[in-house]
């Protein structure tokens, strides 16, 4: 599936957290792949080392960075991670 997943919408991002993750970085791609690292696990993704609490820490980054805006990116940035869960599903 990796070969997949690299055309598959938002791969670029998910691919980007994966790879942070292997490398112990806490980024934003990577607390958006440990938010979704049940779904992505059942997908057949090997998630390296999840983030504890992704969902509190993503907003936090969101929110010391433009606080106005910290909710609409936040869900934005989930609906990239759902789209790609979608699609990975559908291309399985």
């Amino acid at each position: 599936m990796a070969m997949q997943r690299r055309v598959l919408p938002g791969s670029d991002f998910i691919e980007q957290g994966l790879d942070d993750l292997s490398r112990g970085v806490g980024s934003m791609a990577a607390l958006l792949v440990s938010i979704g690292a049940p779904r992505l696990t059942r997908l057949g993704l090997h998630i390296p080392d999840p983030l504890p609490d992704p969902e509190r820490a993503l907003y936090e980054l969101l929110r010391k960075a433009d606080a106005d805006s910290a909710h609409s990116r936040y869900n934005a940035l989930v609906r990239r991670l759902v789209i790609f869960e979608r699609a990975a599903a559908c291309a399985k």
